[in-house]
């Protein structure tokens, strides 16, 4: 296995941060890039001695210099890998374009069910309850210029309860979520997956 650098962005409680520090081996997770200084993924970094960085609407007002800082700050760190764990920010066109298909993106629903802008958090669970529909799910993908349009990486199903609500569908697919997220990430830093046709190929 490769010892591949991890750059990881996080917004909001940092779960899924947490959880990809703690199970990503040999301190591959070298940085974590947030929007939002009072989340529960900086609180974790800082109490944890993880190098971060802040970079927001605050700090950088105007779009240009804001987009240049983060590519400066990728530029320093030069990763081979960054994961988007509750991200909250568009990334935009020149980033992804610099870092095509190493920018992956973990969705709670089988993509491209209930994916793209407005869709995130509790609001997929509720839209799923609110269909009836009988399964849901986690998709993993490598992201594009259009929100959760990227090539799939992995996905994986979970059964809608009768008596689900948003929060109780959430609560297990977020479990799921922290388990197929690890999966893709080895297999990135195992070398099995590949690009074909825009299309990504895991190999055994």
């Amino acid at each position: 296995m490769d010892n591949k650098k991890i750059v990881v962005f996080a917004s909001g409680s940092g779960t899924n941060f947490i959880n990809l520090y703690n199970n990503i081996s040999n301190g591959r997770v070298v940085l974590l890039i947030s929007n939002n200084s009072m989340c529960g993924a900086i609180q974790y970094a800082v109490d944890n001695n993880i190098d971060y960085k802040i970079i927001n609407d605050i700090r950088y007002p105007n779009k240009k210099f804001k987009d240049r800082a983060l590519q400066k700050v990728l530029n320093r760190h030069k990763p081979d890998l960054i994961l988007l764990a509750g991200y909250m920010k568009k990334i935009s066109k020149n980033i992804v374009q610099s870092y095509k298909y190493k920018i992956m993106n973990v969705h709670p629903s089988l993509l491209p069910k209930y994916g793209g802008r407005g869709f995130y958090g509790i609001k997929v669970h509720e839209a799923v309850i609110s269909s009836g529909d009988f399964i849901s799910g986690v998709t993993i993908h490598f992201i594009s210029e259009k929100y959760d349009e990227g090539p799939i990486i992995l996905q994986e199903e979970i059964n809608v309860k009768k008596d689900d609500s948003a929060l109780s569908l959430s609560k297990r697919v977020l479990e799921k979520e922290y388990e197929l997220y690890l999966n893709a990430v080895n297999l990135f830093c195992d070398n099995k997956l590949s690009i074909k046709n825009n299309k990504v190929i895991v190999h055994e």
